[in-house]
């Protein structure tokens, strides 16, 4: 089984949106029970918050199914050795997690370029396709 973690900043938009948009993904792909996936985040600001209103809705447009009761958290120690690929989403992000875990070498771009940050933007539909785009770059990876 591969566990994989996806962190945003707050949890609340980017990494929960890719935590089940790949759920679905691999659901669709008949593989779903060789996956575990989470999501959780770089820092502590929305930590008990659910997902955001419009990261829900961008979620629902498409039919991806979401935990209504998620909430945020933030990364720990624990989730280093549980997770056997943690995927950041930017490289604000990344710059954080080094901070926190600097002699943790093992976290991964979600993609080549930052994600969209729609909390800044308020651009779901450009979030949605990086989102995508990076899941299905990870699951043709890992199949």
């Amino acid at each position: 089984m591969v566990k994989i973690l996806f962190v945003c900043h707050g949890n609340i938009c980017r990494s929960p949106m890719a935590e089940f948009v790949m759920k679905d993904m691999v659901k669709k792909a008949g593989v779903a029970d060789r996956f575990e996936i989470a999501s959780c985040a770089a820092s502590r600001e929305e930590e008990g918050n659910g997902i955001y209103p419009p990261a829900r809705r961008e979620l629902s447009r498409h039919g991806v199914a979401f935990d209504a009761n998620h909430r945020a958290r933030r990364i720990t120690q624990r989730d280093l050795s549980y997770y056997d690929r943690i995927y950041y989403m930017d490289s604000r992000n990344a710059r954080y997690l080094r901070q926190l875990f600097p002699s943790f070498d093992g976290f991964l771009p979600f993609l080549d370029r930052d994600v969209a940050d729609p909390w800044y933007s308020g651009d779901f539909s450009q979030t949605w396709e990086d989102i995508c785009e990076g899941c299905q770059r990870i699951l043709e990876e890992l199949l």
